[in-house]
Parts: C-alpha cells; structure tokens; sequence
C-alpha cells in the first residue's frame, strides 16, 4: 500500500475510533482519558496491531495537543490573576514539591540508582500532568469552581518550577559543571520572565494586535503565534507548555473569548491524539515486571496529591466539598513525567519502563479521583457523623434511665459553687482580641459572594 494510502487509512480509522470511544465514555458517564490511553496500548508498539504510517503524525498531533490545552486553559485567566495566584499558592507549591517529590527520591535511592536517578524519579513523581488534569477539568464542566483558582495555580508553580528543574537535570545527567548548569538556568529562568513581562505590561497591545473581526485570520494569527512561542520556549529550555499557557494569559476580551471558540474542537482533537500517542509509544511487555514498585509509588503519591490539594484549598478558605475535588483533581501524571524519564533513560534504562507503568497507572486513576474523590469522601463523613451521633443520643439515654438515689438529689441553692475571691474579674476595658471573634464560615458564602460553588 502507497505511503499516503496507509497514513489516510490508519489516521482516518484513529480518529473513527477515538469518536466511537468517546461517545461510549460519554454515555457511561466516563472520562476518555482512560479509554484512549488504552486503546493507544492495544495498537502501539507490541500491541494487537501496531500502526506504523501515522506514528509519525500522531507524535506531531501530540505535542499540538498539548500546547492547545494550555493555550485555552490560559485564556480562561488574566495575568493579574496569575500574578495573584503565584503569590498566593507558592506556600502550595513548596508543600507540593516536599509530599510529592520525597517518594521518588526515595524510592530511587531504595532501588540504587543514584542521586541522578533519585533525582529523575523524584521530578516524576512530583509533576502533575497539566494536559490531563486541563481535559479532565473541562470534560467535568468545573473550569468556573471555587477550587479551580487554586488548581491552576499549584499547576502553573509546577509548569514553571521545571524551568528551574529541567535545566538541573539534563546537566547533572550530562555530567555538566556547575558553570553550564548554571547558564542553562539563567537563560530558562530569563525566558520566562520576559514573557510573563510582556503578558503583564503589554497584554492589551497583544491582544489589539491579534484582534481580527475575520474567524479565519483569528484562528491563523492564534494558533501561529501559539506554536511558534512555544517552540521558541521549548528551544530555551523552557517547557512548551509553558509557553502556550503564557500566551494564553498574555490575551484577553474579545479576543480571548473569540479565540477560544475557535480553538476548542481543535484542542479536543488534538488532545485526544495525545492521549492515544502516549499510550502507543509504550510497550505492553516492559510493563508486568515492574508493575508491582510502580502500583505502590501510585498509592502512596495518589494519597499525597490529594493531600497538596485539600492544603492549597484550604488556605484559599474553599470549603471541605472543594477541597476533595482539588486533591482528586491534581493526581493524574503525565507529559511532563514522560518527558523526564526520556531524559533520564540513557543514564539509568531502569527509569524507562518504571515511570511508563507509573504514569499508565495514574493517567487512568487520575480522572476517577477526579470524579469520586469527593464524593467517597462526603459519604464516609456522613457516615462517621451518623455514628457520632447515634452514640451521643445512647449515651444521653442511658443517663436518663438511671434514676437518682434517694436523698442524694442537689440542692441548687447550697450546693452552687462560690466564685473565687482570687480569679480577677473581667474588665470591661480590655478589647477582645480578634482571635477570639467568630469568624465566618466560607462554607456559609452567599452565592453573590463565593460564586457557582458556593456550599464547596
């Protein structure tokens, strides 16, 4: 079969499939993220039936699919609202790297692969995936949630932190001195600032610049400016989607709005070749053998994201129902994860299958935690209140039933305690410190005040 015959014919059954699967998960109330990851494996590399002709298109796909879920993600906030977060979820960020981060580097210690493999596993167990958790959130219909602030932001921490992370491993892996890991950083670090730079100062005159009546030349000038940012991003050693997710910022109004009109079928597209990409350039057989070390790393970093993300809510005053939804939200792993363990492979190969099963294991369970995390978590609350007050009312019965004894019943007037001659009395001078004033409840918020998620 022609080149162009067979690369038609497996693309146009790809997209076929992914469209039956889609419809399937949609009517069992199911996330595709799963799904496609699973159909990936079926058809990839030692799978059922291995696709050849498009792998190379599919890789492409992906890493559009990727920039196009953090360009519309980016587009949903303003930069002042970035700024605002990155000021009020650093303390996030830090609990973040400290739960999530120390499991790998133990784990790489335990399995004697070095600092350099510590290191790499660390980055891997460390990073949410941005694409995953930006599909799962819009597939949910939660992009307008209390928590959703608080989610972006220990995300966008995270996406920015491997500017600072990236440049660091690929030296220490390379053997590189203190002097070139050093450069690589700076330069990381200065890409990232001029950007953000130009989304806070001149974010307006972008978005006058890329205003267009025409729908055509919007989506053109967009989705140009997009790839070319992040590849020039990628180029520096920062990440690609980065990139995208700052000119997302770096665009707002009619502009924003338009553009992401435009842009979702798109990114659902291209998303969903992400997906199906990720899971065809896995091989099944490397899994098995390690998949036991890779199921205990999940659950223990299952449990510490969603721990990162009931904290960060927390402090953002969203109520016990958000904060459930945030931590559940946060778990999935995914491109960023891949890209380190690519990285890391040639000096340790052990890294390769480990972080691939890892990855698979969290890129499915990601978006059930995402749905049921909450949920699970109000019904054991319910119940564990439930029995509280069961015992309560027995224990209230139960001294009801016992009647007094005879003659031994109180005298109220003789029997009240007299107040202490040496406890001061209070002074009705004294103010009353702000500690002690009842503070209001952010579960209590009026909808005017707290938004779509008030009671969360």
């Amino acid at each position: 079969m022609h080149d162009t015959t067979a690369l038609l014919v497996e693309l146009g059954s790809v997209i076929l499939g992914l469209g039956i699967i889609g419809r399937f998960a949609g009517r069992i109330g199911l996330s595709p993220i799963p799904l496609y990851l699973l159909a990936g494996l079926a058809f990839g590399e030692g799978g059922l039936l291995p696709l050849g002709a498009s792998e190379e298109f599919t890789a492409i796909g992906a890493e559009i699919g990727v920039i196009l879920l953090l360009l519309l993600l980016g587009l949903e906030y303003s930069a002042s609202e970035l700024v605002t977060s990155l000021k009020t979820q650093y303390p996030s960020g830090a609990v973040d790297f400290v739960l999530n981060a120390t499991p790998g580097a133990i784990a790489g210690l335990m399995l004697g692969w070095g600092p350099v493999g510590a290191v790499a596993l660390a980055g891997v167990t460390w990073i949410s995936s941005s694409g995953v958790i930006a599909k799962v959130m819009t597939d949910m219909g939660r992009l307008g949630n209390r928590e959703t602030p608080v989610i972006l932001g220990v995300l966008v921490i995270e996406d920015l932190a491997m500017a600072v992370y990236l440049p660091l491993l690929t030296a220490m892996l390379a053997g590189v001195g203190l002097a070139g890991g050093s450069i690589a950083l700076l330069i990381a670090l200065g890409t990232v600032g001029f950007v953000l730079y130009l989304a806070l100062r001149h974010g307006r005159l972008i978005s006058r610049a890329v205003s267009s009546d025409n729908p055509e030349m919007l989506l053109l000038v967009v989705l140009g400016l997009t790839v070319l940012v992040a590849g020039v991003a990628q180029q520096l050693q920062v990440s690609a989607a980065v990139g995208a997710f700052l000119v997302g910022i770096a665009l707002s109004g009619e502009v924003a709005e338009g553009a992401r009109k435009l842009l979702t079928p798109l990114r659902d597209l291209f998303a969903a070749v992400f997906f199906v990409f990720f899971g065809l350039s896995t091989n099944p057989a490397e899994i098995p053998p390690v998949l036991l070390p890779a199921a205990l790393l999940a659950v223990v970093t299952v449990f510490t994201k969603i721990g990162t993300g009931w904290y960060a809510s927390r402090r953002a005053g969203i109520g016990p129902r958000g904060r459930w939804r945030a931590g559940g939200t946060l778990v999935a792993r995914g491109e960023f994860s891949i890209v380190i363990a690519g990285l890391a492979v040639a000096t340790e190969p052990r890294i390769g299958p480990i972080a691939t099963a890892y990855v698979l294991i969290l890129v499915i369970v990601g978006p059930l935690t995402a749905r049921w995390t909450e949920p699970v978590a109000s019904k054991l609350q319910a119940v564990l209140a439930g029995k509280g007050k069961g015992a309560e009312k027995a224990t209230a019965a139960e001294v009801m039933a016992v009647p007094a004894p005879v003659g031994d019943e109180p005298n109220p007037s003789h029997d009240k305690p007299a107040p202490s001659h040496d406890e001061p009395a209070p002074s009705h001078d004294e103010p009353v410190s702000a500690r002690d004033k009842p503070r209001p409840s952010h579960d209590d918020l009026t909808p005017e005040h707290a938004g779509r998620d008030a009671a969360d």
